[in-house]
């Protein structure tokens, strides 16, 4: 089964897209969505939508798991970021994937084995679990611990709310 991981945001939004069977996970790739910073929000949230889209043709994943985000004490940025994670959680979607969501201390306590556990921690055991994995920049490293927490949880009760 494949699995796309999704760590949302405006300027950068990191995807990790892993396989798994059985126990075993595998990395595919990993890699960041950047929008221009110059353009109005309706062109980011467009240039945001169809680098998702482009990464689900490209690597065809079934589900998708995306991280929740918290709230800022900017409430401007607070809602900037809460439209990016709407293009997030659509773009899947529209192309007939489950979405599930994690809370960052859900990933952490999956990947790390506390919910606060600092990036760091979280990016080290991420190379841990997925050998084979490029990552570049700290977003995908997210993205691929929405993943790798998701490949653990998803056979759970759904008390996450997957949606199709």
């Amino acid at each position: 089964m494949r699995i796309v991981g999704l760590d949302p945001g405006l300027r950068i939004t990191g995807w990790g897209i892993i396989d798994i069977d059985g126990n075993r996970m595998r990395c595919i790739a990993d890699g960041v969505i950047k929008t221009d910073s110059k353009r109005p929000l309706a062109e980011r949230l467009v240039q945001l939508y169809e680098g998702i889209e482009d990464v689900l043709k490209r690597f065809g994943p079934i589900e998708a798991a995306v991280e929740e985000t918290f709230v800022n004490k900017n409430p401007n940025s607070t809602l900037k970021l809460g439209q990016a994670r709407g293009v997030v959680m659509l773009t899947p979607a529209r192309a007939g994937l489950s979405v599930f969501e994690y809370t960052p201390n859900q990933v952490k306590k999956t990947v790390v084995g506390s919910g606060h556990a600092q990036k760091e921690q979280v990016q080290m055991m991420v190379k841990t679990l997925l050998p084979t994995a490029q990552i570049e920049i700290a977003d995908a490293a997210d993205a691929l611990a929405v993943a790798i927490c998701h490949a653990h949880n998803r056979n759970t009760p759904d008390k996450w709310g997957g949606i199709a």
